[in-house]
């Protein structure tokens, strides 16, 4: 018999993050790395996952995959917290280093999980709109964070969805500028050359995420990482379940992140094949004005303004190519070699008919 319960006020009218659905012969709606692992590392990882402990729980504290990050980006291991992705990472920040009712401050557009997260611990999510540019405007944001008792901040730097970044100057003046906690989450910044992980130890308020699902191309085995002072990175551990990170991605991870040379090649890559597709789109927006604005990129992905949006991404699944609609806008990740000689002749038969019918 059914004792009338119901869901409480702060999950019954959540919306949950929405990932595409269905299968698709060209996937670039998630900014993953359009490279999977060689064979021989493939061999490697397989080898990790026999030798694991299967009867044993993980190591809490992930001591070699954290050794293994912080070798890969020059940083102390002390400093250094794994979680089960980055989105993991932002659920503890969210629910412990922050108290219900306090004010998290994110821009928009950014990634949509922030908002989410703090939602789902009761903060009170306030909302800074970005310039025409869709750059943060900092000195605004410096303000307004010491006017309106701002607890922390977070956002994408690079940003997701708009490829844009915010420079270290820009970055450095806005964490030396406010009491709230900072953080920044660097997913898309191996990319670019504005990390700010070198500074991370000379300031108190500042957390950096990081991730293995886009350079680094191991979105499977949902690894993310935190970097902070000691002070910060204790209170992450204590707060994180016990056995957070699964071996098998522990091992996975620390082996692939111990092949520095291999990696860098292929970043260095998708920087190039990203620079192609940029230029490209930039040439399909000189030939059909409906593709508005092009905007510059320091990821691995780029943001198209165009009222056409909606309807380019749903004819693209007629190609079995599959991006992202963001209103007025498509992000588009990039592709391999091959499968960008797919997207853009699918791309230019949609934009003639489109053409065509106008």
């Amino acid at each position: 018999m059914s004792c009338g319960y119901e869901l409480c006020g702060k999950i019954k009218n959540l919306t949950p993050y929405a990932p595409m659905e269905g299968e698709y012969r060209i996937r670039l709606d998630a900014n993953e790395s359009c490279f999977a692992p060689d064979e021989a590392l493939r061999a490697e990882f397989a080898d990790c996952a026999a030798k694991a402990a299967y009867n044993r729980y993980p190591d809490p504290y992930a001591v070699e995959l954290c050794r293994a990050f912080a070798e890969y980006y020059g940083l102390p291991e002390s400093s250094v917290t794994a979680g089960n992705g980055s989105d993991e990472l932002i659920s503890i920040i969210c629910g412990t280093l922050l108290q219900k009712g306090e004010k998290l401050l994110t821009f928009a557009p950014d990634f949509s999980m922030y908002r989410f997260y703090a939602e789902l611990y009761e903060l009170e999510p306030v909302v800074l709109e970005k310039d025409a540019s869709l750059t943060i405007p900092v000195d605004k944001a410096i303000a307004f964070i010491n006017e309106n008792n701002i607890a922390a901040v977070i956002f994408s730097n690079p940003c997701n969805p708009t490829s844009i970044g915010l420079s270290r100057d820009d970055v450095r003046r806005l964490v030396s500028s406010v009491r709230a906690l900072v953080v920044l989450d660097e997913a898309y910044m191996d990319f670019w050359d504005q990390s700010f992980l070198p500074e991370v130890q000379q300031h108190d308020n500042l957390i950096i995420l990081k991730t293995c699902s886009k350079a680094i191309g191991m979105a499977a085995v949902r690894l993310g990482f935190a970097v902070a002072k000691p002070t910060l990175t204790i209170a992450l551990r204590a707060a994180k379940s016990p056995y957070n990170v699964n071996s098998i991605s522990q091992a996975i991870g620390a082996c692939a992140l111990s092949k520095k040379a291999y990696l860098d090649a292929r970043r260095d890559e998708l920087v190039r094949l990203t620079g192609i597709l940029y230029e490209r789109m930039c040439g399909l927006a000189e030939k059909f004005p409906v593709l508005e604005k092009v905007y510059p990129t320091c990821t691995n992905f780029v943001f198209v303004k165009t009222a056409a949006a909606r309807e380019i991404y749903s004819r693209l699944f007629d190609y079995s190519i599959a991006v992202r609609n963001f209103g007025e806008y498509l992000r588009i990740s990039v592709p391999a070699p091959d499968q960008m000689e797919e997207l853009f002749a699918a791309l230019a038969d949609i934009l003639v008919e489109m053409e065509g019918k106008a």
